[in-house]
């Protein structure tokens, strides 16, 4: 038996950076994602955000890739969000995200960081947040990248 673990922080939004997360439609849709998480066994440690996106820590299976992660987690809860009805009009993910691996050192602090997301947000935005983890990690980004 082979023993992996990658832990993976990781950010999307809404798309445009709509402010549709508040708080009581955030607390439901981040259930269900620790709920689809768990079905689909995908290691969801912790979860949190702000009204236009969503910080997650979780550790990469050994047989499924990042971007697969993030379309099973974004791509069912939108579906999920939408079917439920819980905004008005159809609601979708931005295509973009943010992962980067994090040491087994720095699991404290990235789940205290992911804790106090609301705290934060009324600091910074999620673009100058954005724009931190783009100069932090040394992103290179194209022209028309985003959240």
């Amino acid at each position: 038996m082979s023993y992996i673990k990658i832990w993976i922080h990781s950010v999307w939004g809404t798309k445009n950076h709509e402010p549709l997360l508040v708080r009581d439609i955030r607390t439901k849709i981040f259930y269900h994602i620790k709920e689809n998480c768990k079905q689909k066994e995908i290691y969801l440690d912790f979860i949190n955000g702000y009204v236009d996106h969503v910080h997650c820590l979780l550790a990469l299976n050994s047989d499924i890739s990042i971007s697969k992660t993030m379309q099973l987690i974004k791509g069912e809860s939108a579906h999920w969000i939408n079917d439920n009805n819980l905004i008005l009009g159809k609601f979708e993910w931005s295509n973009e995200y943010f992962a980067v691996s994090v040491s087994e050192s720095l699991i404290d602090k990235v789940r205290d960081y992911i804790k106090n997301q609301e705290e934060h947000h009324r600091k910074i935005t999620f673009k100058e947040e954005y724009d931190e983890f783009i100069k932090k990690f040394n992103f290179q980004v194209k022209a028309k990248a985003g959240f």
